[in-house]
């Protein structure tokens, strides 16, 4: 009798002349490619480790460890009982996608996104726009959102609630959560401070527009920005009638020297990871900053993603060094997901009453329930736990970016690798950065140039997101970056 051949009908997939030593590796390939070209689609269920392994005629350890890999690099997402499915959004790297993708692209041209001064929308806008590959900044990996233990920790908190719980409360938050973001503060960024001095709010956006109505009141309508600087936040800004003069950031840090001739009275800051650039402020950068506010400046401090360090230890926050002049504003957006709408908020004392008051007028507070349930999760270690593993996740997704810039973008410089969920690349002069991330998006892959984050000129350049894309997807979207680079060597 001839043996029986080692396949499945799942993707008519065939063992039988794979090396023993390598299945994992082929099984992983095969899937991950057939989920780039729109074989398996988002939502696809892979057939129970037990009964694959049966068909291809290998151990059931070989298909559990693809599929680990596949869940670690974000390709599929384990649902308990549901089984396994693919996770990969077929508008971020699928191929399959791409008609529709192009179809859209051509009735809302990316020359509404690119080929104007970006306007207050410009952000909606962008991320409206489709693409089959989305390598824009700014985002986790929002597949590996905790749904099995955010779904526990609701229920856990559900069973416990009072009726008088669903009425109305504090608005710097529920005292769970306060209590939660204080012992995170203290153990994570070095930050020592009671619940009493810490307000919930609706992310760092509402963070600075908060802020940015206390200074006004106070007579200050200049906060000083770093240059480059994230575009959201300035808009934010100017929305509240602040003024942003920019400073300048070297190697160090943003120059305090340049910060004194702008003779503003607040600064708002990046130092563990600026943003776009990556650099972290530097020691005695830190020190003369601190003695710029001691002489009567206000920093404010923006923390959006210094828990996601790869290389080295996270720097302790200026809130730490100086909580007597600086506003510290953190979140769960690049921890979880901007979805859930929640922040903090630190303040030197002579401002908590007034924003205090700023944040009741604004909502009465932030809805109690996701606290709640935020606040289990940080309690019980599950919070941690998500941070460990999608810090494993970011950074293979962050080798992989840096691997394919280097093949594909040799002349680009890669600045900001040592954290962060993104990569900013400096390109030849000459370049158009934002007629680059046209062209791109005309091809279905969205990213952000770096003109967009600058006030005064700069180098031309890109801001590239690497956490929420695929290690499959980052490659194809970078080597599509190249040939479309008018500077590239022939």
């Amino acid at each position: 009798m001839p043996a029986t051949p080692a396949a499945s009908d799942f993707l008519q997939l065939s063992a039988a002349e794979v090396p023993r030593g390598g299945l994992s590796d082929w099984l992983v390939g095969e899937i991950r490619r057939a989920i780039a070209d729109g074989r398996l689609p988002t939502g696809s269920r892979l057939p129970a480790t037990r009964v694959l392994a049966a068909d291809l005629k290998v151990s059931r350890g070989v298909v559990t460890e693809s599929y680990r890999r596949l869940v670690e690099d974000g390709h599929v997402v384990g649902r308990g009982r549901a089984g396994t499915v693919v996770a990969a959004n077929p508008l971020n790297g699928a191929r399959g996608a791409a008609s529709s993708a192009d179809a859209a692209t051509e009735a809302h041209p990316a020359t509404t996104v690119f080929d104007v001064p970006p306007g207050a929308d410009v952000f909606d806008v962008f991320r409206a726009a489709p693409a089959r590959i989305d390598l824009s900044p700014g985002l986790p990996d929002l597949a590996a959102f905790p749904r099995t233990a955010w779904l526990r920790a609701e229920r856990a908190v559900l069973a416990e609630l009072a009726a008088s719980d669903l009425g109305y409360g504090d608005p710097r938050g529920t005292l769970a959560l306060r209590r939660a973001v204080a012992g995170w503060l203290r153990v994570n960024r070095g930050i020592s401070a009671e619940p009493a001095e810490i307000i919930i709010v609706a992310g760092t956006a509402q963070a600075l527009g908060l802020v940015a109505q206390v200074l006004r009141a106070e007579g200050i309508d200049r906060l000083a920005v770093e240059d480059p600087c994230s575009l959201g936040a300035r808009q934010h800004l100017h929305s509240w009638g602040l003024a942003t003069p920019p400073v300048p950031v070297d190697s160090e840090g943003v120059r305090v020297d340049a910060l004194r001739a702008t003779g503003a009275r607040a600064v708002l800051l990046t130092p563990a990871h600026q943003f776009p650039t990556g650099v972290v402020l530097g020691g005695e950068r830190r020190r003369e900053l601190v003695r710029w506010a001691g002489e009567g400046g206000l920093i404010v401090e923006d923390d959006y993603d210094a828990e996601h360090r790869y290389d080295h230890a996270p720097v302790a926050a200026l809130g730490a060094m100086a909580p007597d002049h600086v506003c510290y504003a953190g979140s769960v957006s690049k921890l979880l997901a901007p979805a859930l709408r929640v922040g903090w908020l630190l303040a030197p004392a002579r401002y908590r009453e007034a924003l205090t008051d700023a944040k009741r007028f604004a909502d009465l507070g932030n809805a109690a329930l996701p606290q709640l349930v935020l606040a289990r999760l940080m309690e019980s270690g599950a919070f941690e736990r998500q941070l460990r593993l999608i810090r494993r996740r970011h950074r293979a997704r962050r080798d992989a970016m840096i691997a394919a810039i280097r093949t594909h973008l040799p002349y680009a410089r890669v600045h900001g690798a040592a954290a962060g969920l993104h990569l900013m690349v400096t390109l030849p002069p000459g370049v158009s950065d934002t007629a680059l991330a046209s062209r791109a998006l005309a091809h279905g892959v969205k990213t952000q140039p770096l003109s967009w984050h600058t006030q005064r000129p700069d180098r031309p350049g890109l801001v590239l997101g690497y956490a929420a894309a695929t290690p499959t997807a980052i490659a194809e979207g970078i080597a599509l970056l190249a040939t479309l680079h008018p500077s590239r060597p022939r």
